[in-house]
C-alpha cells in the first residue's frame, strides 16, 4: 500500500496524506484523523528506506558493543533504546567480539544504512575513529578521542571510595586485575586507583592483561595467589566473579582470606555468594545520554538535552572484609 491508496480512500490529495503522516499539525485534526483511519484500514506502514531517498535519513541508529553477552551491556542498551524510541528512531545493535578488526568490519558494513553510530567500549584505534567520524556522526561511551563527543562516567570518585574502603579494613597490598590490553576504560581505572593509592600510602600493583570474562578471572587466580595481595580489585565484575569462583574451588575463603571487588555493578553481582562489592555506574543513563548527543549531532534536536554528571559510587557487599593475619 502507498500514500496514493490512502489518498483514494480518504478522498484527499497524496500531498495532504504526506503532510498528515510526516508532519502532524499541518492539516486539520478531522482530516488527519480520516487519513490515519484510512492508513490503519489499509495496514499502511512507512518504509524507512524509501523515506531515506529524498530526506537522506533512515531514522536508524547503530549501537556497537564489545561483547553482547556481557551484562554490562544490558543497561547501556536499555537506556539507548529508550532515548532512540522517544525520538522515533530505531536502534540496531551489533557487537565487535572484543576485536578491533571485527569492529572495523562491522562498522563499515552498518555505516551506510544508519544516520549515526554509538560505540560502547570501542576497540578501534584513534586513527580509525577519526576516519569513521569524518564519514558518519559518531558518539562514544567509555572512550575519549580528540574531536569526538563521548559519555564518560566519572571513575575517580568510585575508585577512591573503593580503595579507601579496603584501606580502612586494614589492607596494605592491593592487586588490580586489568582488562584487555587495548581497553581504554581499564587504563583509566588503573590510573585512578594508582593516584588514590599514592595519596593513601598503600601498595597497589597490576596483574594483567586479562580477558574481561569469568574465565579471565579464573585464569588469573594463580597469579593472584602468588602475589602478596590481601585484596583484589578487578577491572570489571565478571573478572571478580571468576576469581571468586575458582578461589572457592581451591579452598580460599572470601573475604576472610582474600577480599575481592569489581566495577560496574552488573545484574547478578548482588546474588553472588558472597555478594560482590563493586563500583556502580549508571549504565542506562550513559546509553541514554549517548543517543541524545548523537541525535543533536544529526540535527534531530536543536541542542543536546541537559546532561547530568554520571558519578560512580561504591556499593559495599560481602566479598570484602578485614585483613586477617600479619
Amino acid at each position: 500500500m502507498t500514500i496514493y491508496d490512502i489518498a483514494d480512500l480518504a478522498k484527499v490529495s497524496p500531498s495532504t496524506v504526506s503532510r498528515a503522516l510526516n508532519q502532524p499539525g499541518r492539516v486539520s485534526a478531522a482530516t488527519e484523523a480520516r487519513i490515519r483511519a484510512a492508513a490503519e484500514k489499509l495496514d499502511f506502514h512507512v518504509n524507512p528506506m524509501a523515506r531515506a531517498l529524498p530526506t537522506g535519513r533512515t531514522n536508524t541508529i547503530a549501537l556497537v558493543v564489545a561483547d553482547i553477552t556481557n551484562p554490562v551491556v544490558f543497561g547501556i542498551v536499555r537506556g539507548a533504546e529508550r532515548a532512540a524510541a522517544k525520538a522515533g528512531y530505531t536502534l540496531v545493535i551489533s557487537e565487535s567480539q572484543e576485536s578491533g578488526a571485527v569492529e572495523a568490519a562491522t562498522v563499515a558494513r552498518i555505516a551506510p544504512a544508519v544516520d549515526g553510530i554509538v560505540l560502547a567500549t570501542t576497540r578501534l584505534t584513534d586513527s580509525d575513529l577519526a576516519k569513521l567520524a569524518r564519514r558518519k556522526k559518531l558518539v562514544m561511551i567509555n572512550r575519549a578521542a580528540e574531536g569526538i563527543r563521548s559519555v564518560e562516567p566519572t571513575i575517580r570518585t568510585g575508585a577512591a571510595e573503593l580503595l579507601s574502603h579496603l584501606v580502612a579494613l586494614g589492607h596494605e597490598a592491593v592487586a588490580f586485575l586489568s582488562g584487555p590490553r587495548d581497553s581504554w576504560t581499564s587504563a583509566r581505572r588503573w590510573e585512578a586507583l594508582l593516584v588514590e593509592a599514592r595519596q593513601l600510602g598503600v601498595s597497589i600493583f597490576e596483574i594483567g592483561p586479562n580477558s574481561p570474562t569469568i574465565d579471565g578471572g579464573k585464569a588469573a587466580f594463580d597469579r593472584v595467589s602468588a602475589s602478596p595481595a590481601t585484596a583484589v580489585i578487578a577491572f570489571n565484575d565478571l573478572l571478580a566473579i571468576g576469581l571468586i569462583q575458582v578461589a572457592r574451588d581451591r579452598g580460599v575463603r572470601i573475604p576472610s582470606e582474600l577480599s575481592v571487588a569489581g566495577f560496574d555493578d552488573i545484574f547478578g553481582a548482588e546474588f553472588m555468594v558472597p555478594s560482590l562489592t563493586t563500583v556502580r555506574v549508571d549504565l542506562a543513563a550513559a546509553g541514554e545520554q549517548a543517543i541524545d548527543i548523537l541525535l543533536a549531532e544529526i540535527g534531530v534536536y536543536k541542542e543536546v538535552p541537559e546532561l547530568e554528571e554520571l558519578v560512580s559510587t561504591l556499593v559495599v557487599r560481602d566479598s570484602t572484609g578485614p585483613k586477617v593475619g600479619p
